[in-house]
């Protein structure tokens, strides 16, 4: 195949000027100087769909999201037997141009994947495909190990049906001669430039695929998160605001490569944090003052200090950010359960504690009201932090050098004490507040420009037919997007019920995993505690199984979901509520069957992420400045 595809593109070239002048542009230099990067905005378009594909290189199945990966991607639709010098062969000819550069250029090999998905599923099986892929390059690796060009194909037409209408590809069949091996598919040449939030900037046609225009395109957007994120200035892959981090996304595939970043490069910038207390940020309201807490800059710096220092736990090991990770929103997207000293089980997951301040309730089943006597229950569980007494800390705190005078400089003369070390760590994360985002700046500040129409169908959704803000509602100036209450939704319910399992599936590295049977598992591990929710505080029947409602600002950022994180992504979340929970006697009369499409599922999900705050890249910033209490000092 490539061999034809070559012939076709070079005996195009050696055409007489005239009749040359038909070819695609893509084949030749542009007629025309490329733009400026940067000196052009590319809004988005509309959430990149999904759906089931399979990777040819290995055959298995996966999410089309997952092979897009969590850097930007160009997609191309394409069939291996098209016959037409300015479809697919184009698509596959600046491909390959793109590949080349990338081989070159590491920078652009971490910030780019290029994908393309057969619509020919019934002759481009994974075996044909990797053949075909072999001879166009592609299937390749970077020396650096990112995969350059991934071929995906579906099941069957059926499988493909959806991804088609998502990206408003039109294809239509004719019927081949007998004997006829080709060009028996008609279709517009589509190549979609989709970002790491999964959203379409840019959509090539013939007229305008050229690996220059994609190259300008992708600086362009680039450049775009650099302003946004400090953090991105190293040309390091953006993922989202907060910049690096790893949520394990594609873990699952054998050529997964972990986005963290070296320590010696995690180089902060410690800003005002006051100012976020004292003026929250767009959509936030004023901050209660439930608990008198003496906040000011002494007492913020202090509790700073307190929440990375590692010497708080009971060996040494763990601080509240190890579980609280600034750049993974607070919380830690790389384990479902939070895990403390000795690697001890802790059966919840960490919540974030980006605007913990406006909580009325802390922890999941809420039995806390006030922030600065909640930090005293990880500081003192066996299975977090693990100091056996409030005295034991206080002591150890009295006699490390470095804290000699803070506290006394924070709180008018005093030595430290149980009530103001709680006092120190909640005026630490008082000033967490994280807002300002695209949908504050559209909803609350007018801006028409700042969220896309399908974040904007969410919204109606969401206040709508989903029903969603009747548990975290909108108000008129501001919005925490949580009723402060306690629901159930059948999560804890399920996991009440016995595991008839027979083993499980356990995964050993990227792309390995490993059947275990039960009787193994049960051998070598304890069994899962049982977890009842609010009713352990109250003792209520009622009470079984609830759990305190979240806020859903900066949401996209937090994952993995519910309480115990069994929900690793945020569409998965919405398909959840979809499905209407788990039925149970008690489970919470609003949770319900909702009948959305495919389109009000992504519409949803656009929504949900246009929740990240505008000024988290400062506020993780500042934490990667705070020094990190060691052993040693």
């Amino acid at each position: 195949m490539m061999r034809i595809f070559v012939i076709w593109v070079v005996a195009a070239l050696a055409l007489p000027l005239t009749a040359q002048e038909s070819l695609a542009p893509g084949y030749a230099r542009l007629p025309y100087p490329v733009p400026v990067p940067g000196s052009y905005r590319l809004p988005p378009i509309k959430p990149a769909g999904d759906g089931e594909v399979i990777d040819a290189q290995s055959g298995r199945a996966l999410r089309l999201h997952q092979a897009l990966g969590d850097r930007y991607a160009l997609l191309g639709f394409f069939y291996a037997h098209c016959d037409d010098v300015n479809g697919c062969p184009l698509s596959m000819f600046v491909f390959h141009q793109l590949q080349a550069r990338m081989a070159k250029e590491p920078a652009l090999a971490r910030n780019l994947r290029l994908v393309s998905l057969s619509f020919d599923p019934e002759r481009d099986t994974p075996e044909a495909l990797r053949a075909y892929a072999k001879n166009m390059g592609g299937m390749q690796h970077h020396p650096m190990g990112a995969g350059q060009w991934r071929f995906l194909t579906t099941r069957d037409e059926k499988a493909l049906a959806p991804l088609l209408a998502a990206y408003g590809q039109q294809i239509q069949r004719t019927l081949s001669a007998p004997g006829q091996n080709g060009g028996d598919i008609s279709h517009l040449l589509r190549v979609f430039l989709i970002d790491p939030q999964k959203r379409i900037r840019n959509i090539y046609s013939t007229s305008f695929l050229h690996a220059d225009l994609v190259l300008a395109d992708l600086q362009t957007l680039l450049e775009e998160e650099k302003a946004r994120s400090p953090m991105a200035a190293d040309g390091a892959t953006v993922r989202s605001p907060l910049g690096p981090g790893d949520d394990k996304q594609g873990y699952e595939t054998a050529d997964y490569r972990t986005h963290s970043r070296a320590l010696h490069k995690r180089e902060g910038r410690p800003v005002d944090l006051i100012e976020f207390a004292r003026n929250p940020p767009l959509g936030l309201p004023p901050l209660p003052r439930r608990e008198p807490v003496r906040l000011n800059r002494a007492s913020v710096a202090l509790g700073r200090k307190l929440f990375f220092d590692r010497r708080l736990s009971l060996n040494g090991t763990i601080s509240c950010a190890m579980c609280h990770v600034p750049e993974q929103g607070f919380t830690s997207n790389e384990i479902a359960t939070a895990v403390g000293i000795e690697g001890r089980t802790v059966r919840r997951n960490a919540p974030t504690v980006l605007n913990a301040a406006y909580n009325q309730l802390l922890f999941h089943d809420g039995r806390e009201n006030r922030l600065s006597q909640q930090v005293w229950g990880p500081l003192l569980a066996r299975n977090e932090m693990g100091n056996p007494s409030v005295g034991f800390v206080l002591d150890k705190v009295r006699t490390l050098p470095d804290y000699a005078g803070l506290f006394q400089e924070a709180f008018d003369g005093e030595a430290p004490n149980m009530l103001n070390l709680g006092e120190a760590l909640a005026a630490y994360q008082m000033t967490l507040n994280a807002a300002d985002s695209p949908f504050d700046r559209w909803y609350f500040g007018g801006d028409e420009t700042a969220v896309s129409e399908s974040a904007r169908r969410g919204f109606a959704l969401f206040t709508g037919k989903a029903g969603c803000s009747s548990c975290h509602p909108v108000g008129k100036d501001s919005a925490l997007f949580t009723d402060q209450q306690l629901h159930n939704t059948g999560i804890g319910y399920r996991n009440a019920l016995p595991d008839q399992a027979a083993g499980e599936r356990v995964q050993l590295a990227p792309g390995v995993f490993v059947e275990v049977p039960k009787e193994i598992i049960d051998q070598v591990g304890a069994p899962p505690p049982a977890d009842l929710g609010r009713y352990e505080i109250t003792q209520d029947p009622a009470d079984r199984w609830k759990y305190k409602t979240p806020s859903l600002r900066n949401v996209a950022l937090t994952a993995p979901y519910m309480h115990d994180g069994s929900i690793p992504t945020l569409r998965e979340v919405v398909e959840f509520y979809d499905r209407g929970g788990v039925p149970n006697p008690l489970l919470d009369p609003r949770i319900r069957p909702l009948g959305l499409s495919e389109r009000e599922i992504d519409d949803l999900v656009a929504f949900l992420e246009s929740l990240t705050g505008g000024n988290l890249p400062a506020l993780v910033a500042d934490a990667q400045a705070a020094p990190i209490g060691d052993v040693s000092h």
